[in-house]
């Protein structure tokens, strides 16, 4: 196409206008982005300092207020200071979602969190190694037809243990060896398996290690935790033996079960590991996590009737 002079000049005119005003319009939406994030930025920064004001004064507070007072952010942003003895079911529920939003994801991380404040300050939790040597078991039982559990059978045993305890019969019953001479160490720390056949003596080693053995077992060798034998020590405050065989109760939920189990054991040390451990990062000037610092406040009271743990189970 062919212009005139005129048409040229009056075209790169409207050209250079063009993008004058393209260029007029990229620098508005440049500037508005850069306000934008300036605005958001300013926002997060107002939240940061809100948040390190309120946990300023929460450490100022003496220790055994300072155990009760966390600070928690909303589900809509914001730091607010709440009273652990005393959370809500939503605020509950906003904390165990920070913590633990896909437990496939977050759970080993939200451990992992726990792990590190206690190490941090250098906070050894006591553990438990279990050491069993040349450990004997042995029972005595009917064998044969004499151990079927029959009516006749039930009235004969009744008879031949009042001679037996006379001194008339000697006794019908054979000598069983469960467990011959087994030694080992569980160390802590670990997960330890056991594996072996049907009646090879898996459940009776479990019982003898957490002290449930059945009194009528004859019973030789030692049982010791952390150097301590069964007379010095409680196991049962420290191990549990879980059946294969669960017993429940029918009418109640999987939750109340738990929440009768968690009020049943308390807190424990908790409360003392946790009032070390405010002392030390006080002194240290070190900061934890807000949403693990409540969570670990709330386990460690006591008296709740629904406990943040069974929440998080």
């Amino acid at each position: 196409m062919v212009m005139e002079g005129g048409d040229i000049i009056k075209a790169s005119n409207s050209l250079r206008g063009s993008l004058r005003a393209g260029s007029l319009r990229a620098g508005s939406s440049s500037i508005w982005r850069n306000s934008a994030v300036d605005v958001f930025s300013r926002s997060s920064r107002d939240e940061d300092d809100e948040e390190a004001l309120k946990w300023a004064a929460l450490e100022k507070l003496p220790t055994v207020a300072r155990l009760r007072k966390g600070i928690l952010t909303g589900s809509q942003g914001g730091a607010n200071e709440v009273d652990v003895d005393n959370l809500g079911w939503q605020e509950k529920r906003t904390l165990l979602e920070r913590l633990v939003k896909v437990a496939e994801e977050d759970n080993e991380r939200f451990l992992l969190k726990l792990k590190n404040r206690i190490d941090r300050v250098g906070i050894d939790l006591p553990t438990i190694e279990v050491r069993y040597e040349n450990l004997n078991i042995e029972a005595e039982a009917f064998v044969g037809t004499s151990a079927l559990p029959s009516v006749l059978n039930f009235i004969t045993s009744i008879f031949e243990n009042f001679l037996i305890d006379m001194g008339v019969l000697s006794s019908r019953k054979k000598k069983l060896t469960i467990l011959k001479d087994v030694s080992g160490i569980v160390k802590p720390g670990r997960m330890t398996l056991l594996l072996g056949p049907p009646s090879s003596g898996k459940t009776t080693l479990l019982l003898a290690l957490a002290g449930k053995l059945n009194p009528d077992l004859k019973f030789s060798g030692s049982v010791t935790y952390n150097g301590h034998t069964m007379k010095e020590f409680v196991p049962q405050r420290t191990a549990a033996y879980i059946s294969q065989h669960d017993l429940h109760l029918g009418e109640v939920t999987v939750r109340e079960t738990l929440a009768f189990s968690a009020r049943c054991q308390g807190v424990g040390t908790r409360y003392d590991m946790l009032a070390e451990l405010s002392r030390r990062e006080k002194e240290a000037n070190i900061k934890p996590d807000p949403d693990i610092d409540v969570f670990m406040k709330a386990v460690a009271t006591e008296g709740q009737e629904a406990s943040v743990i069974t929440d998080y189970i």
